[in-house]
């Protein structure tokens, strides 16, 4: 008998979501949770964070409360990392997400974190998987505890979301940025307000789709607008000059299957950092060479 809910092409895309306390993440979570609801997507949520996250059972719909756990007594980075890998692999039986998020502490580090679903079997069903950080624009403003943690959490970043944008004047964001670049060399940095962020910027499309447009934030609290189309690839280049064009195109995300002159490759990027990795699976013909790609609109978009 079939799996009546398949592992996608590409794997479940997975998110760490980390940041400082009071940056945000949790405001993140729950506008990732609303998205999930209106597109009819089973998203999985495990929480670590201190408190909870005082979800609305509605808000989960059809998922149930299966779909949520917290773990307490320590951080999914190291002291729970064995109970998070089980607990991403109940919830893969029991609930078959299209996306899963894992909230951290505030105090746990985002890479560690990442490191377990490259472990078995979480590996075997896990795809393109990032760690995400909010960051509170004030507190890095007003240089308030930004060092140890904040700097350990900043580094480790595959992308990172400048949280209550709204809260300081723009001739600070320069300074804000510059502060951050200088901890995370290259890492593209979001702004928001109120945590929100389109979620395709946060979870890659799907391979199929084949049409430029625009993809939207959460009505007027999104300081930025993104767009999303697709790159064609000529198969048998060289790995090197695929991640060049990639690049070029100054993507905050991109995701496809190629044919490289070393053989068929996953291709996931965040920024500047491409990866190519051997296929898991054999794709259809039609998705290879086919890029998707996530960046900045052109289009200007105003502050609300």
């Amino acid at each position: 008998m079939s799996d009546p809910f398949p592992v996608p092409l590409t794997g479940i895309p997975a998110l760490v979501v980390s940041g400082f306390l009071g940056s945000g993440k949790t405001t993140l979570v729950q506008h990732l949770l609303k998205d999930a609801q209106q597109k009819g997507l089973r998203l999985a949520v495990v929480s670590n964070e201190f408190g909870a996250l005082g979800i609305d059972q509605a808000l989960l719909g059809a998922q149930g409360s299966n779909a949520y756990v917290e773990l307490e007594g320590g951080c999914v980075c190291c002291k729970l990392s064995d109970e998070l890998v089980n607990t991403l692999q109940q919830l893969w039986i029991e609930v078959r997400p299209d996306r899963i998020v894992v909230e951290t502490s505030g105090v746990a580090l985002p890479f560690d974190t990442l490191l377990n679903f490259w472990r078995e079997p979480v590996s075997n069903w896990v795809g393109d998987c990032i760690a995400v950080v909010v960051v509170n624009a004030e507190q890095v403003a007003d240089e308030r505890d930004l060092e140890g943690t904040f700097e350990q959490q900043v580094s480790s970043a595959d992308l990172l979301i400048l949280n209550k944008v709204d809260l300081v004047g723009t001739d600070h964001l320069g300074r804000i940025e510059a502060r951050l670049d200088h901890l995370a060399p290259g890492i593209p940095i979001i702004h928001a307000t109120n945590a929100s962020v389109s979620p395709e910027v946060l979870f890659t499309p799907d391979n199929d789709m084949n049409a430029k447009r625009n993809v939207d934030g959460h009505g007027p609290h999104t300081h930025e607008a993104f767009e999303s189309e697709e790159v064609q690839l000529e198969p048998g280049a060289h790995p090197d000059s695929i991640i060049s064009q990639i690049v070029s195109h100054k993507a905050l995300r991109a995701k496809g299957f190629v044919q490289t002159s070393q053989g068929l490759r996953l291709l996931q990027g965040v920024g500047t950092r491409i990866d190519l990795i051997e296929s898991p699976i054999d794709p259809p013909d039609h998705l290879l060479g086919r890029i998707i790609v996530i960046r900045r609109s052109h289009k200007p978009n105003s502050i609300h």
